[in-house]
C-alpha cells in the first residue's frame, strides 16, 4: 500500500473482510512459493500487490471491530477475531518476503527449486484469450472443475474495467472475460486441457533443474517439510475455530513446536552446508525461505489461541470461514459407508471429490479423547466412527458426505 493511499472507515461487513482475508493469504501462500517454483518475477509482483490490498484488508476489519466494541464482554468476544486478522496479515508479509526473494535476486539453490514441486501444488496462470469458449461463461455453465478436475481459485481482471483487480473467491456465477488472468490449480492432464482452451496455445509444464549440492539435501529437506506443516498448521487453525475444538487447536501448537525444531535443525545443516560451497552467498535466499515458513506457523498459533484460552470463537469468524474460497468440513464416517475400512487410496478421495483430508481423529471412550492423525497418507484407513477434517469446495464436500455416509455438511 502507498504512502499517499489513505483508508477511511466505512461500514462494512467484518464477516465478508475475514472471509476475503482467509482467501487471500491463502492464495498468497500459493503464488509465493510457485514463483519460488518457477523463478517468474510476474508471479512475485502479483504477491505484492495482493499483499498491500491485504493491508487495506486488516485495517478496514480492525477499524470495523473496534467500532463493534462498547462493553467488556464485546472486548473479550472480539479479542479473538484481532488475533485472527493479525495471522492473517502475518501470513501475508511471510508470502511477501518470499516472493522478495526472487524479485531481489537474494539467490536459491537449485536443489530447492527441484524439491519444492512434490511440495506445492500444481498452479498455473492463463491470460484468457479472446477466442475462447471460455469468453462470457460463468464457471457453472463451463463446470470446469467436475470435467477436469480443474478450479479457478483467482481471477485477476483488467484494471480498465475499473473494478477491483483482483477476484480471490470467484463463485459459479462469475463470468469470465477475455483477458482475465485465470490461476488455475489442478492435475497436469486436467491443466493441460484448461489452458490450451482458455490460450489457444498448448502447455508445457516447467521441468525444475536437477538438484546440484548434495550438502544441502537435509537442509532443502527440512525446509520442505516446514512449508508442509505450516500450511498444515493454518488449515488445522481455523479447523479449530470453526468446530471451536480444543484437540484440534492442540495439534496446531504441536505442529508449530515442530517447525520451531526443524527451523534450528535447518540453520545447523545450512551453516555447515556453507563451508562447503563454492558461493555461499546463493543460500541467502534459502535463510529467508525458512524465516518466512516459520512465521506462517507462528500465524497459525495465533488464529488458534482464543480456542486454547478457553474463549469461544466469535460466530463471525466461523462463519466466514464457512463462506471462504476453500471450505473445512468435519464429518464422520458411517458404518457401511465407502470409506468404511478403506483407505484414502482405495477410494481415490481427492481425485473423486477434489478435498484434501488434513486430520483423521479415530473414536475415544470414556477415560480418553480419540487419537488424532494428522496429514494422514494415501495407505491412511479409515473406519466407522472416524471423524475426518477435510479442506476444499462445498461440492466437493458434498461428494465426501457421499462416500462417508452422511449427508449433513458440517457437524458442529
Amino acid at each position: 500500500m502507498s504512502r499517499e493511499e489513505r483508508v477511511a472507515y466505512e461500514p462494512v461487513s467484518v464477516k465478508a473482510v475475514l472471509s476475503e482475508m482467509k482467501d487471500t493469504a491463502e492464495l498468497l501462500i500459493d503464488l509465493s512459493y510457485s514463483a519460488v517454483l518457477h523463478g517468474s518475477d510476474d508471479l512475485a509482483a502479483e504477491v505484492l500487490e495482493l499483499e498491500s490490498r491485504m493491508d487495506v484488508l486488516q485495517l478496514q476489519a480492525r477499524m470495523s471491530v473496534m467500532m463493534a466494541a462498547r462493553s467488556p464482554e464485546d472486548a473479550e468476544e472480539l479479542a479473538p477475531v484481532l488475533g485472527v486478522i493479525g495471522a492473517a496479515e502475518k501470513v501475508s508479509n511471510a508470502a511477501g518476503d518470499i516472493a522478495k526473494i526472487v524479485l531481489e535476486d537474494i539467490g536459491l539453490p537449485n536443489a530447492m527449486r527441484a524439491a519444492l514441486p512434490e511440495a506445492v501444488e500444481t498452479l498455473v496462470r492463463a491470460t484468457l484469450d479472446d477466442d475462447s469458449p471460455y469468453v462470457g461463461e460463468t464457471l457453472q455453465e463451463i463446470n470446469m472443475e467436475t470435467e477436469t478436475g480443474v478450479r479457478v481459485i483467482a481471477v485477476r481482471r483488467d484494471r480498465a474495467s475499473g473494478k477491483e483487480s483482483w477476484i480471490t473467491n470467484p463463485g459459479p456465477d462469475t463470468t469470465l472475460r477475455a483477458g482475465d488472468s485465470l490461476l488455475l490449480r489442478g492435475v497436469e492432464d486436467g491443466l493441460r486441457t484448461v489452458y490450451e482452451a482458455a490460450t489457444g496455445e498448448p502447455y508445457e509444464p516447467p521441468s525444475p533443474p536437477e538438484a546440484a549440492i548434495d550438502d544441502l539435501e537435509r537442509a532443502v529437506d527440512s525446509i520442505v517439510l516446514m512449508k508442509n506443516m505450516s500450511e498444515l498448521a493454518v488449515d488445522l487453525a481455523y479447523g479449530a475455530v470453526l468446530f471451536n475444538s480444543e484437540g484440534v487447536a492442540e495439534e496446531v501448537v504441536e505442529l508449530e513446536a515442530e517447525v520451531d525444531a526443524l527451523q534450528s535443525r535447518f540453520e545447523a545443516w545450512t551453516l555447515r552446508a556453507a563451508g562447503r560451497v563454492d558461493d555461499p552467498v546463493q543460500l541467502r535466499g534459502l535463510v529467508h525461505l525458512a524465516s518466512a515458513t516459520e512465521v506462517i506457523s507462528d500465524a497459525a498459533l495465533e488464529i488458534s489461541e482464543g480456542v486454547l484460552r478457553g474463549l469461544d470463537a466469535h460466530p463471525v469468524v466461523a462463519e466466514a470461514v464457512e463462506e471462504s474460497d476453500e471450505i473445512i468440513v468435519r464429518l464422520t464416517v458411517r458404518p457401511g459407508s465407502r470409506l468404511a475400512d478403506a483407505t484414502l487410496a482405495e477410494r481415490t478421495v481427492k481425485t473423486e471429490t477434489g478435498m484434501r483430508v488434513i486430520a483423521v481423529r479415530r473414536p475415544g471412550d470414556d477415560e480418553r479423547e480419540g487419537e488424532w492423525v494428522v496429514s494422514p497418507s494415501a495407505e491412511t484407513e479409515l473406519h466407522a466412527g472416524d471423524v475426518i477434517i477435510a479442506k476444499g469446495t462445498r461440492a466437493g464436500a458434498e461428494r465426501l458426505a457421499t462416500l462417508a455416509g452422511t449427508d449433513r455438511e458440517f457437524e458442529q
